[in-house]
């Protein structure tokens, strides 16, 4: 491959179509200029989607896009598009539809054939330069492409025609009956169906570690333990399926951080590309599992994977990168792998053998020959603390490893992804009362601030290098606001919350599907593809539907305005004929308390010891009487918040201390002036209610 000739992909930002820009595939981006110069040549357009730490990706463009023989094919049949699934989410979502409903599977690399009227006529995913064992290979698909293209042009666009139109049909949804609660029901016994009792997880290999789902069991549990079957049970599922995966090859026990998905039942062996929405998603759920149970598993887990986000895809400006690769020097998995000999050398033979055990390593090794670090068979750990040698041996063999070879970082930061991490990282400092994490979350919140969002006040999908690009879509309003949220809520600073709002404005007027409910992925102005999907199934990341739904059911309660009352029964209502929105639906359907504390104290942010007075109360009334928010008012923010949460204009600014407002389903009870007497309160009416 000459290294110093160069496509139309050399301009572009994005790692992964850099990646592609000195191959002999004669490649374009997305954009008018590919179409327009098939139709004017009259060729179909092969599109192909990946994203830069993808390992099919990265062996499919060495077997063919590489290839010279390969590319001059591709060349003469088609106008050649590639684009990175990161950055064009919208574009990946409609060719994966049509993939899904030519071959009904799907996955990347995603390669597509289309007329120059971007229509879809093939779809496949990885293709070897040949054919075999029953698979495309690019030789023989190009081939036949043309001769379909030649000889049977009105078959083809027919057949695209009428796919087209397929992808664009409006669901046809029956109205799911039930309560809220009788559904969510349904939905654990679901989960309860497909669960591997032994090794937790849903489903057979490849196990994905579904955090959205996990959190979902443990808050539903939490809800529903005070003798209930179905709640103990969904604990239980959550509780073994962490435990289980934390114990397992995909989490990375010398660095922290999750691996993507496990190729075996066992969480033994990952794909071992990190990505940052998995680790933002699994440290808050391990964050909730701690404040649930208080056990030094999860503690560990969650900080382990928060410590690996700061040490290895933080950016110096305080954004996130998106994620590393699975291969290092083109071979996967060879970063993360030891053999018994490398141990030893590094630690000496008795600290080595030592380690080895707790870690699993043997001569045979459990993967190919070489070891994937776990913890199945360490019965110490059980207590998950380790002595100061031990922590050492890891320090020794961790630096050891960030010398044997490098490792990809796909540096572009995302929106939607940054947003989950702020979630992440505020949800950290919430459980563990750690100063750093909420740094860490109020920088990020800054950065998002600066870098991500236009003069228009309208977001940006992604950053590199210092310029922003990309229309946000609904994923990018959504979670940004999500992470708002939970900071707001470990800080009770009304900015964010007045923010949070203000992004949520704008996705109802960008993204809301006025006439047939919920809301589509890219908004009303941007560029209209041959769809406009909405998506709502809840796969590996919550979709953007059950990601506004819960948005909007926190801000009702947090407001009370009538706008957001109105927004999130219509979502509501929307998803739950999906059977999708599980958290939304959960945290609509618990009864829920509401707290407003209104002081003569200005900066409540700023006075850390009254703040984490707080979070232990928040807390505490969130494990025993259910989800709820908390309020905090001054003469500081008492006008932001009249505007943002009219309902506290009720509660006047007491001259000195504190007042204390707790209301439960629409009551409220006489105010107290210490979080003593609250508390006292609280549980006499517990005490009562029981008799």
């Amino acid at each position: 491959m000459d290294q110093n000739r160069y496509n139309h992909l050399k301009d572009e930002t994005s790692p992964y179509l850099l990646q592609h820009a000195s191959n002999p595939v004669d490649w374009y981006p997305w954009g008018d200029e590919a179409f327009e110069r098939a139709k004017r040549e009259d060729k179909p357009v092969f599109l192909s989607i990946g994203y830069s730490t993808c390992h099919w990706c990265h062996v499919m463009a060495h077997e063919s896009f590489e290839d010279e023989e390969a590319a001059e094919l591709l060349n003469d049949v088609f106008v050649c598009i590639k684009v990175d699934r990161e950055e064009r989410p919208d574009v990946d979502a409609v060719y994966m539809e049509a993939a899904q409903a030519l071959t009904g599977s799907g996955g990347w690399p995603l390669n597509v054939i289309l007329t120059p009227d971007r229509k879809p006529f093939f779809a496949a995913t990885y293709l070897p330069k040949y054919s075999r064992y029953g698979q495309w290979g690019v030789m023989e698909l190009a081939g036949e492409i043309r001769r379909l293209w030649t000889e049977e042009r009105e078959r083809v666009e027919r057949a695209s025609e009428e796919l087209t139109q397929w992808i664009c049909r409006e669901e046809d949804t029956a109205a799911i009956g039930g309560e809220d609660r009788e559904i969510l029901g349904q939905m654990v016994e679901e989960m309860n169906r497909r669960f591997d009792p032994q090794w937790g997880g849903f489903g057979r290999a490849p196990k994905f570690p579904m955090a959205h789902m996990i959190l979902f069991l443990l808050q539903y549990g939490q809800a529903r333990t005070g003798g209930t079957a179905d709640g103990y049970n969904a604990m239980h599922m959550a509780e073994v399926t962490l435990e289980q995966m934390y114990r397992g090859g995909i989490f990375d026990h010398l660095g922290g951080g999750f691996s993507r998905y496990s190729t075996d039942d066992r969480w033994l062996v990952p794909h071992f590309e990190k990505m940052l929405y998995d680790n933002a998603l699994l440290a808050l759920t391990y964050a909730k599992a701690w404040e649930i149970t208080e056990k030094p598993l999860y503690r560990r887990a969650s900080r382990e994977t928060l410590d690996y986000m700061i040490r290895e895809l933080r950016q110096e400006q305080g954004g996130f990168f998106c994620g590393q690769d699975a291969d290092s020097d083109g071979e996967e998995g060879k970063f993360y792998v030891f053999t018994r000999e490398e141990i030893l050398k590094v630690l000496g033979n008795n600290r080595g053998e030592a380690y080895s055990e707790k870690l699993g390593v043997t001569a045979r090794g459990n993967w190919e020959g070489k070891n994937v670090l776990n913890r199945r068979d360490d019965r110490s750990a059980d207590k998950w603390t380790e002595r100061a040698i031990e922590e050492e041996d890891r320090r020794l063999l961790y630096e050891y490893r960030q010398n044997r070879c490098s490792l990809h970082c796909d540096d572009k930061i995302l929106t939607a992804w940054n947003g989950l991490a702020l979630a992440a990282f505020s949800a950290g400092y919430r459980a563990f009362g750690a100063d750093r994490y909420r740094r860490i979350a109020e920088e990020l919140a800054g950065f998002m601030k600066r870098e991500l969002t236009a003069e228009s006040g309208r977001l940006w999908l992604r950053w590199k290098d210092g310029h922003a690009a990309g229309d946000g879509q609904l994923m990018d309003y959504v979670c940004y606001a999500w992470g708002l949220l939970e900071l707001y809520d470990v800080t009770l600073d009304a900015v964010w919350l007045e923010e949070a709002s203000r992004l949520m404005e704008m996705a109802v007027d960008l993204f809301e599907d006025g006439e047939q409910g919920g809301y589509f992925m890219y908004s009303k102005d941007g560029e209209q593809l041959i769809s406009r999907p909405k998506e709502w199934y809840d796969g590996a990341m919550p979709s953007g539907n059950s990601m506004a739904a819960l948005v909007l059911v926190r801000l009702k309660a947090l407001t009370g305005r009538e706008c957001w009352i109105r927004a999130s029964k219509r979502q509501t209502d929307w998803i739950r004929n999906r059977a999708s929105g599980a958290l939304a639906l959960l945290e609509q359907s618990v009864s829920s308390w509401q707290m407003i504390c209104v002081s003569a104290v200005d900066d409540i942010g700023n006075d850390r010891e009254e703040n984490r007075t707080l979070l232990e109360l928040q807390k505490q009334l969130r494990r025993e009487n259910g989800h709820g928010v908390l309020l905090w008012k001054t003469c500081e923010n008492e006008l932001t918040l009249a505007k943002i949460s009219p309902m506290t204009v009720n509660y006047p600014i007491p001259e000195r201390g504190t007042m204390y407002y707790y209301c439960r389903e629409g009551v409220c009870r006489a105010p107290v002036s210490s979080c003593a007497e609250l508390l006292s309160m609280i549980n006499e009416e517990k005490k009562n209610a029981g008799r």
